[in-house]
């Protein structure tokens, strides 16, 4: 490669994926080059403690414990042992099928058995760099490898990227600037969204506060509301569905080669994309948004939007309910069908929606949805609270 970070090959012009305007005409006038990831990395084995997992990780740690997991950056938990690692460095897993486990690790960092160490032999390097690296390795591996033929030490050395450059060397300059502005893009988006949906308030109520502490407090009773006013102890209460909603429907089925393209969500068994296996332009029932699915194997999923669906989901018609305890209901349904029970000799029926009985706050004997949005309410506020935090910070610097 001549010098480690000069491309060897003819320099072309590549064109991204949809980018906004702006972004998408400083690509344009790129230069890119092509660079073997084992010339610009340090590829070697994390170094890790062999000890158990309850071992390593605590509660009140702060060093990441780096597995091979594909979210939360890898990060599988924290500990107080001593870091192994240097941060400002790259991990990937060696047992995937690419780069879809390759995260930058900021921090020092405890490694993982078949988790690869990636060190930079060039400077600058943070984390905007990595971050367009990481994305040229997602693209130059995608659908390359398979269970028999991993992505692992020796194909991550022999990778091929392709990165921008200037007068032949890898444009550095350009990868932060561009990295950067893409994420403002982004969260510029993102806090629209969360303003648009009312999603920017994270503050709980006295109502929230009082529900979320009864919840904590008594897992078989929690706060209810009437009049304004929380009351403790009110019981669960089991119910029917059949009774609260009435039978549940289903879809037909569709073989993949009658289906047409089009924008209609089509939902059938299984976990990936949350049970969407195509998008259809067939004329078949629609389910309204607001309604449930039970899948063959007894999987429940709230849906918020409208929607097909095969002979293998059962459909329970909550869209009368308001969309919060819509949701709460889904999970409580999710409970109590996706218990091992049903697999591929005995599936999920739409009769079995029917039969099913769910644990519900109650007062008076009957649902008290009130409650359900209130404490769904303040869940999602719970959740949402670090994104918010997190996008009033890089807005406002």
């Amino acid at each position: 490669m001549g010098n480690k970070y000069t491309s060897k090959t003819k320099h072309t012009r590549r064109r991204a994926g949809k980018v906004n305007a702006p972004l998408n005409e400083k690509l344009k006038s790129v230069e890119w080059g092509e660079f073997k990831l084992g010339d610009l990395f340090e590829i070697k084995p994390t170094k890790y403690y062999r000890l158990q997992n309850e071992e390593i990780i605590s509660k009140n740690g702060n060093v990441p414990l780096v597995s091979n997991s594909s979210i939360e950056n890898g990060v599988m938990g924290f500990s107080n042992l001593k870091p192994l690692n240097k941060g400002n460095t790259l991990t990937c897993s060696d047992t995937t099928l690419g780069a879809d486990t390759m995260f930058y690790q900021q921090k020092d960092f405890i490694g993982y058995s078949h988790i690869q160490h990636l060190v930079p032999k060039f400077k600058p390097f943070n984390k905007e760099i990595a971050s367009a690296i990481i994305s040229a390795c997602i693209v130059a591996t995608s659908k390359k490898y398979d269970y028999g033929n991993k992505f692992n030490r020796d194909a991550m050395n022999k990778t091929i990227i392709h990165l921008p450059t200037k007068n032949g060397k890898i444009d550095f300059e350009f990868m932060e600037s561009f990295i950067a502005e893409l994420e403002a893009e982004r969260i510029n988006k993102l806090d629209d969204y969360l303003i648009a949906n009312g999603f920017n308030n994270y503050v709980l109520t006295d109502e929230e506060k009082q529900v979320l502490e009864a919840f904590r407090n008594d897992k078989n009773s929690m706060g209810g509301v009437v009049d304004n006013q929380v009351v403790v102890n009110l019981k669960w209460r089991k119910f029917n569905l059949e009774k609260l909603f009435g039978k549940a429907t289903r879809g037909k089925r569709l073989k993949g080669d009658d289906r047409i393209l089009g924008d209609l969500p089509f939902v059938t068994a299984g976990e990936t994309d949350e049970g969407v296996s195509a998008f259809i332009g067939n004329n078949v029932n629609i389910f309204p948004e607001n309604t449930t699915t039970i899948d063959m194997f007894g999987s429940a999923k709230y849906r918020n939007y409208k929607y097909g669906g095969d002979d293998h989901v059962a459909v329970v018609h909550t869209e009368n309910l308001p969309k919060l305890a819509s949701i709460f209901v889904t999970t409580s349904i999710h409970k109590t069908s996706y218990n091992g029970q049903f697999n591929y000799g005995r599936n999920f029926y739409a009769k079995d929606a029917d039969e099913l009985n769910i644990s519900l706050p109650a007062v008076n004997n009957q649902p008290n949805y009130e409650l359900m949005e209130i404490l769904i309410s303040a869940i999602q506020k719970l959740v949402l609270k670090d994104v918010v935090l997190y996008v009033n910070n890089k807005i406002n610097g």
